[in-house]
């Protein structure tokens, strides 16, 4: 392919042109014995299984579990993270940082490309962290450019950020999808429908709610890819994912559900069971007039037990967990108004808030993006009857929920969201002023702002615990959310499939190394 860099806008047809003459180069490297050190099958094709349509295809705009998960495979970020979630070199090495640290210089590798051919070089990281830095973009990862003063690149291989003031959270949030480099001169809006990236696989096609699928971007700068093609296929009933599992049809799938997970496990297929930091959270909006006054939320806190949700929504697997899961910040579970369920005191909130005979409850879960969620909702549901809180379960399809969720159109949601090695790449995108997500968390103040802003101040993790310590009470004590517990997830895989790594989340970030035989 060529690497020479194109300037001005390409058209759709060019796109598809180069994309055509990438999948030939492609699909006649995977005959030849190529680079990396992958083996199996050269023209095998891994299938593996969602269980909802990833509908968001810019990077920036990705919210949803499976989304992240395609657009992992196709693009990259500029860092990468190893398995525990800590950053490590990627198409960048890892920062110089003044002594001021206030300025982040970036060294891009030599020689990565987009799937197009063109290189990856510093106008296309300046562009794109500029264009999610841009209100017009909406985008859910402006929130950890807040500290940014401005975005240079003085040659095709050097990034310079400058920061306003010193934030410890920067470099955490390089490393994820949703800030992935797209090229500078493709229209973004062309994304949606074609998009283009440095990562292992490039896009071929769609079939919405049925399967995206990917084939081999020879040239990826990292190795050759195990797989020629890499299929994610759309299957929302779970016993149908063991089935397929099972029979063959699907090679790779991930559950939440760890009976689910035992009887997709059979002689044909072995399970890896990983830690996570992801957590489910009742999300309740403080802006929403059923629930602006901090007692009534406070009394959904008190008449909710965790473990109850735990042992019958997910069948045991997970642990009651506070706010923050980063492991040098962990929340104290306990550290709460009420720990254990007390209904009593739910219904002395009830009572200062005017609404001693309970109220109504809007609940919005989604039947797809994860297979606990519906039945969350209606443990809680059963929980909150208890004091006179009647709660409307509303169960979406996925893309429903995701457009319901960033609109802020619910009072209460029931939610799985991802965790970070960084608390502030957390918590700062919903619960500051200006946070990307402000609107959907519907709860900030003065105090917080304040605090969020002292604890990206200093590099110290031992000096950052205190600040995140007083962030996690002041969730707690407000009921901002209701923070229930952070699974286990299990990644179920056919044994013709080798070199899944075990990383935490069951991120697929290093998907590209497994091969199928």
């Amino acid at each position: 392919m060529s690497t020479q860099r194109r300037h001005g806008h390409r058209t759709h047809a060019t796109v598809a042109t180069a994309l055509a003459a990438g999948l030939l180069t492609a699909g006649l490297a995977g005959c030849g014995s190529g680079g990396g050190e992958s083996t199996g099958d050269a023209n095998g094709t891994l299938v593996f299984g969602i269980s909802a349509d990833p509908a968001q295809m810019v990077p920036w705009t990705a919210t949803s579990t499976q989304s992240i998960q395609v657009l992992s495979q196709i693009y990259s970020p500029l860092l990468n993270t190893d398995a525990e979630g800590v950053p490590e070199a990627g198409i960048a090495e890892l920062p110089e940082v003044s002594e001021d640290g206030k300025t982040y210089t970036f060294t891009l590798q030599d020689g990565v490309t987009f799937a197009d051919g063109s290189d990856l070089d510093s106008a296309d990281v300046k562009y794109t962290y500029e264009k999610i830095i841009d209100p017009a973009s909406s985008a859910s990862s402006a929130s950890y450019f807040a500290s940014v003063a401005g975005i240079e690149a003085p040659d095709p291989q050097t990034v310079v950020v400058t920061l306003k003031q010193p934030d410890a959270s920067f470099v955490s949030g390089l490393t994820g999808v949703n800030t992935a480099i797209v090229p500078s001169d493709v229209d973004a809006k062309s994304l949606e429908t074609e998009p283009v990236g440095s990562g292992p696989y490039q896009f071929k096609s769609r079939t919405p709610n049925e399967s995206i699928t990917l084939t081999r971007n020879a040239d990826y700068y990292a190795g050759k890819p195990g797989a020629a093609t890499v299929e994610f296929r759309v299957i929302p009933d779970e016993q149908s994912m063991v089935s397929s599992l099972k029979t063959g049809a699907v090679d790779v799938a991930i559950f939440d559900n760890p009976v689910t997970a035992k009887t997709a496990t059979s002689g044909q297929t072995t399970s890896m069971t990983v830690d996570s930091l992801s957590y489910h959270v009742l999300q309740l909006r403080a802006t929403s007039p059923t629930l602006k006054d901090p007692n009534a939320r406070l009394a959904i806190q008190c008449a909710i037990s965790r473990q109850d949700v735990i042992d019958s929504a997910a069948l045991g697997s997970g642990k009651p967990t506070g706010p923050i899961t980063s492991p040098e910040y962990r929340s104290d579970p306990e550290a709460q108004p009420c720990p254990e369920q007390d209904l009593d005191k739910a219904k002395d909130y009830l009572a200062k808030a005017g609404k001693p005979n309970g109220f109504t409850l809007n609940l919005m879960t989604s039947q797809g993006l994860y297979s606990t969620a519906v039945d969350e909702a209606q443990n809680i549901q059963a929980q909150l009857g208890k004091v006179g809180i009647e709660v409307e379960v509303e169960a979406l399809d996925s893309n429903a929920y995701v457009e319901r969720w960033l609109a802020a159109d619910f009072d209460a949601a029931i939610a799985m969201n991802g965790g970070s090695s960084d608390p502030n790449t957390m918590y700062g995108r919903y619960f500051t002023t200006s946070g990307s997500f402000n609107k959907v968390a519907g709860y900030s103040s003065p105090e917080l702002d304040k605090l969020f802003a002292e604890g990206i101040a200093t590099t110290d993790a031992a000096a950052r615990k205190p600040i995140y310590d007083q962030i996690s009470q002041n969730l707690v004590d407000q009921a901002a959310w209701v923070w229930l517990f952070t699974p286990e997830m299990y990644v179920v895989s056919n044994k013709s499939v080798k070199g899944l790594e075990e990383r935490t989340d069951a991120s697929i970030a290093t998907l590209w190394k497994a091969s199928v035989s």
